[in-house]
C-alpha cells in the first residue's frame, strides 16, 4: 500500500505539474488575455476621442462649464465656425447640467442604497434561517439580472405616480423647511424617481458582493465578539463590517459606477431636463447616459455632424468620470489593505 501511495505522489510531483512548456504556454495565454482587455479599453477611448475631436475643438473648455445644450438652427443657412470646425448656427453644447445630474443622482442613490444593502447582506449571512437562505440568495441575484427597461417600466407606471401623488406631498408637508426637499413634484418624474430606481438596481449588486466578502471572512470574529458580551447587532456592526471594509468600499464604488452609467431606466423616469438644474429632490433631472440616448435622434438631423460629435464628447466625459471612480476605488482599497497589514 505504501509503495502505491509513493508511486502516486511521485507521478504528480511539482516537477511533473510545472513543466517548462506548460508554464510558458500559461504565461503567454494570461499575458495575451490581459493585453486584449487593455487594448479594448484603449481602443474604445481612442475611438471616442478621435470621433469627438472636432467637437472638442469646436466647444473648447467651455463645454464643461456651459449649462446650455442647443443644437442650433437646423433649417437655416450658413454655419458657425470655431477653431477651424463648423457647426449649426446658434449651436451651444454644454455638459455642466448633465455632469451635475449624473453625479448627484449617483451620490444620492448611494445614500439610499448603502444602508439597505448592508442590512440585507448581514441578514442573509446571520439572520435568515439556513433552510430558506438559498432561496433568499437566489432572489437577490435574480433582481440583479432583471433588464433595466423592466425597472424603468415599473417606475414609470407605479413609482412615478406614487411619488407625484403621495410621497412628494407628504415630504413637502413634513420636511418642506429643509433645503432641497420642498417644492412641487409635478408628475413625479424627476430626481427622486431616478434615485429610487437606481437604488433598486444597485442594491442586489452591493448585497451579493458584501455577502460574499463577509462569508469569506472567518466566522470566529463574530463568535468571539458575541463571547465577549456583544449583542448580535454590535458584533455585526463593530466587528464584522470593519474587518471587511475594503471589500465593502469596492462594492460601493462598483455600484456607484453602475449608477453613473445606467441609461434606459433613468431616461424613463428622470424627466429629461434640458438646460436646467434640479431645484429640489423632485425636480426633473438628466444624466450624461440618458441625454446621449434622448438627443441622438435630433442630433442626426445636424448636417454638419457637430451635434453627434458633441454627444461623443459627452461619452468621453462619462468614460473619464467612471475611470476616475475606479482609480479612487483602487487607491482606497490599497490604503485599507496597507492599514490592515500594519495592524496585523
Amino acid at each position: 500500500m505504501g509503495l502505491r501511495i509513493g508511486d502516486a505522489v511521485k507521478a504528480v510531483s511539482p516537477a511533473t505539474l510545472q513543466r517548462t512548456g506548460a508554464q510558458a504556454f500559461l504565461r503567454v495565454l494570461t499575458g495575451v488575455a490581459a493585453l486584449i482587455s487593455f487594448l479594448i479599453i484603449f481602443l474604445m477611448l481612442f475611438f471616442l476621442i478621435y470621433y469627438a475631436y472636432p467637437a472638442i475643438r469646436f466647444n473648447g473648455l467651455n463645454f464643461l462649464t456651459n449649462p446650455i445644450w442647443n443644437i442650433g438652427n437646423q433649417y437655416g443657412s450658413g454655419v458657425t465656425t470655431r477653431n477651424g470646425f463648423s457647426g449649426p448656427p446658434g449651436a451651444s453644447f454644454g455638459a455642466l447640467v448633465f455632469i451635475f445630474g449624473s453625479v448627484v443622482t449617483a451620490a444620492l442613490t448611494m445614500v439610499v442604497a448603502v444602508p439597505l444593502s448592508m442590512m440585507v447582506a448581514l441578514s442573509l449571512v446571520y439572520r435568515v434561517p439556513r433552510r430558506i437562505r438559498p432561496l433568499a440568495n437566489a432572489l437577490v441575484e435574480l433582481m440583479a439580472g432583471v433588464p433595466s427597461v423592466v425597472y424603468g417600466l415599473w417606475g414609470l407606471v407605479v413609482l412615478v405616480p406614487w411619488i407625484g401623488q403621495t410621497f412628494a406631498p407628504w415630504v413637502t408637508a413634513h420636511f418642506g423647511f429643509v433645503p432641497f426637499f420642498g417644492g412641487s413634484a409635478g408628475s413625479g418624474n424627476g430626481l427622486a424617481a431616478a434615485v429610487f430606481i437606481l437604488a433598486l438596481m444597485v442594491i442586489p449588486i452591493m448585497v451579493a458582493t458584501t455577502r460574499d466578502v463577509i462569508l469569506a471572512q472567518s466566522n470566529s470574529l463574530f463568535e468571539a465578539s458575541m463571547a465577549l458580551g456583544s449583542t448580535s447587532w454590535q458584533a455585526m456592526v463593530r466587528a464584522v463590517l470593519p474587518s471587511v471594509r475594503s471589500g465593502i468600499v469596492a462594492s460601493i464604488l462598483l455600484s456607484f459606477g453602475r449608477a453613473l452609467g445606467e441609461t434606459m431606466a433613468v431616461l424613463m423616469v428622470c424627466g429629461a431636463a434640458i438646460n436646467t438644474f434640479p431645484q429640489n429632490f423632485f425636480s426633473p433631472v438628466n444624466t450624461i447616459a440618458a441625454v446621449i440616448v434622448s438627443q441622438l435622434e435630433s442630433a442626426l438631423t445636424d448636417a454638419t455632424g457637430m451635434a453627434q460629435r458633441s454627444l461623443a464628447e459627452l461619452a468621453c466625459v462619462l468614460f473619464i468620470i467612471t475611470l476616475l471612480v475606479n482609480i479612487v476605488a483602487r487607491g482606497i482599497m490599497r490604503g485599507a489593505d496597507r492599514r490592515e497589514g500594519a495592524h496585523q
